[in-house]
């Protein structure tokens, strides 16, 4: 593997079509790989100038040791900004103290943070087609940083430096929820499995697969990859939205009017409900929520902040910023929908469009070379010029 890793690296070695098939929501499952893989994603030396040069508030990040939180001021102190008031600072002393008694240090979405991170972020919306968030875990002792626990989201971890043990003790409720009817039970027994993650490995866990993890007494990093998979009680609430276009749906219901009213309006909801509840309603659903996920923060200055949007020279890289964008196709048009916006063009278009949907990097001039002969130079620019005004995508 080489450069940022995608999901089939993750997966290897079954095929992605095999995880989503068998693996995904099922059960976890822990994939080998070769020490060092992911060193270059989060290098030490990367994270000592992160934690130099940003100001993370908690709970972003914090120091977790034996199931509890450790206290903040204990590794922090406010400091004053002329015009911010007061912003925390890392204490070098007690903090690395706090690591040495064997708390875990967690940082939450890295991927903003670090571009690697940020562009295996993006790579894994794209082909998962959810929401990513990476948090980062470092630990050097000998406890653990969590009590055994369950979580609402599936996640990939990357074992990128060290090892530590994991415990898996099975699932005690289907699918749970974060706002759900009861809580998961914990379950009892020894755990069903219990293995060591090395560097280069990768976990897959589903949700509701409670857990526990624990230091072995030497230096372990690794990021955790969470994502919320669409639900039916998703796709119900979506549906709730939707009707409010309806006069019927918006109308107050007949609380006070005679029993036949109500039975009556029961069935006039139940007759539009239903009529909405086509065969085609969930692509529809997945298709607007991939079309309404928000882009990355990527602003491509000093270019977008000038008349001309782009750098002027051809070589230049852009990135489409929403690994989600749906494309639509008429013989006369196509349409790219993300971030909430529908942006129309000829049908001309589509050879560009398409090749920047996949949210991987290009030149101005691969672009302006899958646009001939049909569209000059000039129309080329123009079009990127308009996915910038609208923020979807950006120079490099």
């Amino acid at each position: 593997m080489t450069g940022i890793p995608t999901l089939a690296d993750l997966v290897a070695p079954i095929e992605v079509s095999q995880f989503f098939a068998a693996v995904q929501g099922r059960t976890h499952r822990r994939f080998a790989g070769q020490a060092g893989r992911f060193a270059q994603l989060l290098p030490w030396a990367d994270l000592n100038r992160a934690l130099r040069q940003h100001r993370l508030d908690f709970p972003r990040l914090r120091l977790a040791q034996d199931g509890d939180v450790v206290p903040v001021h204990t590794y922090t102190e406010m400091v004053d900004t002329r015009r911010n008031g007061q912003v925390p600072r890392l204490l070098n002393a007690p903090l690395s103290e706090r690591l040495r008694a064997g708390a875990t240090l967690v940082v939450d979405s890295v991927q903003e943070m670090f571009d690697p991170v940020g562009e295996l972020a993006a790579g894994l919306e794209h082909d998962l087609r959810e929401k990513i968030q990476v948090n980062l875990y470092a630990g050097w002792g000998a406890t653990h940083g969590f009590d055994v626990h369950w979580d609402d989201h599936d996640a990939f971890i990357i074992q990128i430096a060290g090892r530590k043990r994991w415990r898996m003790h099975g699932v005690s409720r289907p699918f749970p929820l974060q706002r759900d009817t009861e809580l998961p039970t914990r379950p009892e027994g020894e755990p069903i499995d219990d293995f060591m993650m090395e560097d280069g490995d990768v976990l897959y866990l589903p949700r509701g697969h409670w857990h526990d993890v624990s230091a072995i007494g030497e230096q372990s990093l690794h990021l955790t990859i969470g994502f919320n998979r669409a639900t039916g009680v998703d796709l119900v609430a979506w549906l709730a939205d939707q009707l409010r276009v309806d006069e019927l749906f918006r109308s107050d219901l007949p609380r006070f009017g005679s029993a036949e009213d109500r039975l009556d309006r029961a069935r006039q909801l139940r007759e539009k409900l239903v009529a909405r509840l086509t065969d085609d309603v969930v692509d529809r659903f997945l298709t607007d929520r991939d079309a309404q996920a928000p882009v990355h923060s990527r602003l491509g200055l000093p270019f977008t902040a000038t008349p001309g949007l782009l750098p002027e020279g051809d070589e230049a890289e852009v990135l489409l910023v929403a690994p989600r964008a749906v494309l639509e196709r008429t013989e006369a048009t196509v349409a790219l929908s993300a971030a909430g916006k529908r942006l129309v063009f000829a049908a001309a278009a589509a050879p560009i469009l398409e090749a920047l949907l996949p949210a991987q990097p290009l030149s101005v001039k691969t672009l302006v070379e899958v646009g001939a002969p049909t569209l000059d130079r000039g129309t080329v620019r123009a079009l990127l010029g308009e996915l910038v005004t609208h923020g979807v995508l950006s120079p490099l």
